[in-house]
């Protein structure tokens, strides 16, 4: 279990972020994601800037490609020092195995490869929507489920997906395998564009290792209270 809630860091700019962080104490680190929207802004940099500030990171970035070009990218994101990143699930079986090497080939001797999940559904899709335009007829959770079976045979370290799924992943997986959870909502608080929402503390209840949670802090008055109250819902679950 990752005990710190995952900050998702979406801004557009260096600049936003900084004023963001300054709203929390210096000497806390946090567990950041960096995903598209920044680091095709500020590219590589931002990760440095990040992880020189003591915050640990979650490079979001999905990559999906064929095997050569996927290795290839994670040889180069593996000397970043990034704790986890990602690639689609829907890649295949050797695209994902592919990332792996990619990533162990270029972790600097002596340090700890990063983590690699894969994305299986996004939490933002319906069963209604990856039916129709994905022409995917088995269910959401079969189609979740198969993506999961899929990239622990290919030897990723976990997934992406909703809370609603994450036990059922751990039954047909293993329960050290990662079930990293967006969607978080805080009780009262708006979907958004998100479908399949949950709070923090309902999240470690149904199977969640790890949750990664945006505007319900980035968009609060006070982020670092808000991010208190996550972190405190999430953790206090797990000690009971």
């Amino acid at each position: 279990m990752i005990e710190r809630p995952i900050i998702a860091l979406d801004f557009s700019s260096k600049a936003e972020i900084k004023t963001f962080l300054n709203k929390f104490p210096q000497d806390e680190p946090l567990f950041v994601k960096v995903g598209m929207e920044i680091f095709y802004q500020e590219g590589p940099a931002i990760v440095e800037w990040l992880k020189k500030a003591g915050h640990d990171i979650f490079l979001d970035l999905k990559l999906h490609d064929i095997p050569n070009t996927v290795q290839r990218s994670m040889i180069g994101l593996a000397k970043m020092g990034v704790a986890i990143t990602t690639v689609q699930a829907a890649g295949g079986h050797q695209m994902m195995q592919a990332a792996k090497q990619g990533l162990d080939k270029g972790t600097p001797a002596g340090q700890t490869p990063p983590q690699v999940i894969a994305v299986t559904q996004l939490t933002s899709t319906s069963q209604a929507q990856m039916q129709k335009e994905q022409l995917v007829q088995a269910s959401l959770e079969e189609s979740v489920l198969h993506y999961a079976k899929g990239a622990q045979e290919a030897g990723l370290d976990g997934v992406v997906c909703s809370a609603w799924e994450a036990q059922k992943i751990h039954d047909v997986t293993s329960e050290n395998f990662i079930c990293l959870t967006p969607g978080i909502r805080p009780y009262g608080k708006a979907a958004d564009d998100q479908k399949r929402v949950v709070s923090p503390g309902k999240a470690y209840l149904m199977g969640a290792n790890a949750i990664v949670v945006g505007r319900p802090i980035t968009l609060a008055d006070d982020p670092y209270k808000a991010y208190q109250n996550i972190k405190t819902d999430w953790n206090d679950i797990a000690d009971e």
